[in-house]
């Protein structure tokens, strides 16, 4: 009787749930995962449970209301990280993704009480976490770029000694970039294409807001403008230098730690193989002994 009664809740809650999707017009599974694949930087596939969320975001967003100053904001973080939704839907996910946790509570309080409150605790860290992924996007892809700009700089310190066309000196340079750069080069190079350069690179600076991107396009547009930008650019390539070694010192220095704790353990190995020779030859003197 009991898997009767079983089967017939998971099935007229599956039909209850064709009926409300048909009369809601909700998205289908596949549309919902093509929605989240599509405009992907990474090309990773979307889960289901995050189809499910999206639409559910989807649905959401239209009750959120911001304020110009948050939504511009937003839209430019989430541009420059390349997620590809809107302030509103990004932050109804964060929402929807902390409620469907925090639903899982419904059965805890039946079944297990004591468990409810991590759910909730679970649910508020998920919502600051989803929330504040892109600005974590956005901060690891400055310092991918911010990597590469030392390299970028010397290039084109030895380009200027012979020429200043300033969108052969980014082509040239876009082929041997990283991944990330190579893509905010690839927007920048046909920026400049469709509009004026030094527009082009005021924008492509407006996206990273990183302060040594722009000692860079200043440098730029000082040479679009016809200035002598050589010195310049020796100066900077010098600075960035000194940044790149300071930038691999602090990485060196948080190399020990972790070494330590191996050497620890082939210390601990060391010692372990001494007292197990030592303990066979105490245990072959007894034994000739006896």
């Amino acid at each position: 009787m009991m898997t009767q009664l079983f089967f017939f809740g998971v099935l007229f809650a599956f039909g209850l749930f064709l009926i409300l999707a048909d009369i809601l017009k909700l998205p289908t599974l596949r549309t919902a995962k093509a929605m989240l694949n599509a405009g992907r930087e990474d090309k990773k596939a979307s889960k289901t449970v995050e189809a499910w969320l999206m639409s559910g975001a989807v649905r959401l967003s239209k009750l959120i209301r911001m304020d110009e100053y948050k939504r511009g904001r937003m839209a430019n973080v989430l541009k420059a990280a390349g997620v590809s939704m809107t302030p509103e839907v990004y932050s109804a996910y964060a929402i929807v993704k902390a409620g469907a946790i925090l639903l899982g509570m419904i059965p805890c309080l039946v079944l297990l009480p004591l468990l409810s409150p991590v759910l909730a605790v679970l649910a508020v860290l998920t919502y600051f976490k989803e929330i504040r992924k892109a600005d974590e996007q956005l901060r690891e892809k400055r310092e991918q770029i911010e990597g590469e700009l030392p390299r970028f700089v010397a290039t084109i310190e030895q380009t200027l000694k012979a020429s200043r066309d300033v969108l052969a000196m980014i082509e040239n340079y876009k082929r041997n970039a990283g991944p990330s750069f190579a893509r905010e080069l690839d927007i920048v190079t046909a920026d400049m294409r469709s509009s004026s350069y030094e527009a082009a690179l005021t924008r492509f600076e407006a996206r990273l807001n990183s302060p040594m991107l722009s000692d860079v396009v200043r440098g730029l547009v000082g040479v679009l403008r016809g200035d002598d930008s050589s010195v310049y650019f020796q100066m900077l390539a010098h600075d960035f230098k000194a940044l790149e070694l300071q930038r691999l010192k602090g990485q060196a220095q948080k190399i020990p730690p972790k070494i330590r704790i191996f050497s620890f353990i082939m210390l601990l190995c060391f010692l372990f193989t001494y007292l197990v020779i030592i303990a066979m030859e105490i245990l072959n003197s007894l034994g000739g002994m006896f």
